[in-house]
C-alpha cells in the first residue's frame, strides 16, 4: 500500500476516533451500541483497517453524529479508490484504459482541467498521442495495439461537439515546447490547439512563462463537475472523492485561472512557440 493511502487510512480512523470521543463513548460501549466488534474499532480508529458503509452509519448513529454519514462515506470512498496502480489498469491494454473513460465523459456537463507538461488529451492530434502513448507502453512495459489505443482516444474528442458541455482548460507554456514526436508533431498540435480554441464550448487558457505566481505549478488534474478529481502520477491514478479535497482542486484550478491569459493573449503565446518551433 502507498504511503499516501496509509496516510489518509490513519488520518479517517483518527476522525472517527474523535466523533467517538466527542461522544463520550469508549470503544467497549461503541461496540456494544453499533455492533461492530471492539477489535475492530481498534484497528479502524488506528488505521489499520477500512471500516464498511455500514460500520460508519451504525458508528454515527451510535454516537449520534448522523450528520456526517455522507461526507465520512465520500471520504472513504475516496481513500479505497485513489490509489489505481497502472500497470493493473494497463493489463487489459492502452486502448481499454482509454475506453474506461467514456461513460465518466458522458455523465459529466462540466471539465475544469489543468495541465503542466502535456497538452491534454482530448485536446490531443492523432500524431502527439500516439508519441505520448509510445512513451506509456515503453515505460509501463505493457503490449497494446498503439493505433487502436489512439482510436479511442481520438473518439473521447467527440465530446467537445456533443451536447451543452463546457471545457476550462489552463496549461503551462512550457506545454508549448516540451517536444514529443519532433518538430512537424509539435507544430500540428499548436495548430490543432488555436482551432479548438475557436469552439463555443471550450475556453483555453496559458500561463506564460514570465507571469509572477500566485500559485505553484503542479501535477494535472481533472476536474468532472464537482464530483471527481483524477490525477495521473508516475506510478498510479488517484481518483479524488471527498467533498472537501475536491474544494481544495477547486480553489487551485481558479487561481491557475487568474494567472493564465486567454482569447488574443494566448494565441500570442502559442504563435511565439510555433515561431520557436519553425526554427529548430
Amino acid at each position: 500500500m502507498s504511503s499516501q493511502v496509509q496516510r489518509a487510512r490513519e488520518e479517517f480512523g483518527v476522525r472517527l476516533r474523535e466523533i467517538r470521543k466527542d461522544a463520550r463513548l469508549t470503544g467497549r460501549a461503541l461496540a456494544s451500541l453499533s455492533g461492530i466488534h471492539f477489535t475492530k474499532i481498534s484497528r479502524i480508529e488506528n488505521g489499520r483497517q477500512n471500516p464498511s458503509e455500514d460500520d460508519i452509519r451504525a458508528w454515527c448513529a451510535s454516537c449520534e453524529a448522523g450528520a456526517q454519514v455522507p461526507d465520512l462515506i465520500a471520504t472513504l470512498r475516496g481513500i479505497e479508490g485513489m490509489w489505481l496502480e497502472w500497470q493493473r489498469q494497463l493489463r487489459g491494454g492502452l486502448k481499454r484504459l482509454q475506453e474506461k473513460s467514456f461513460p465518466l465523459y458522458e455523465r459529466t456537463q462540466r471539465f475544469r482541467v489543468y495541465e503542466s507538461d502535456v497538452v491534454p488529451g482530448i485536446l490531443q492530434t492523432a500524431e502527439y498521442c500516439l508519441e505520448i502513448l509510445k512513451i506509456a507502453s515503453e515505460f509501463y512495459e505493457t503490449q497494446t495495439d498503439l493505433d487502436a489505443a489512439v482510436a479511442a482516444r481520438m473518439e473521447r474528442q467527440h465530446y467537445l461537439y456533443k451536447g451543452d458541455r463546457k471545457f476550462a482548460f489552463v496549461i503551462e507554456a512550457r506545454t508549448l515546447t516540451t517536444v514529443f514526436g519532433g518538430r512537424d508533431v509539435m507544430l500540428g498540435q499548436l495548430d490543432r490547439l488555436l482551432a479548438v480554441m475557436t469552439l463555443p464550448s471550450v475556453s483555453l487558457g496559458v500561463i506564460p512563462p514570465d507571469v509572477v505566481r500566485r500559485f505553484w505549478p503542479g501535477e494535472g488534474f481533472w476536474i468532472f463537475d464537482d464530483q471527481l478529481i483524477k490525477i495521473e502520477t508516475t506510478s498510479a491514478g488517484i481518483k479524488v472523492t471527498q467533498p472537501r479535497e475536491i474544494a481544495l482542486f477547486e480553489k487551485a484550478f481558479m487561481l491557475l485561472q487568474g494567472q493564465a491569459v486567454y482569447g488574443r493573449d494566448a494565441r500570442h503565446v502559442i504563435n511565439e512557440a510555433i515561431e520557436h518551433l519553425q526554427h529548430l
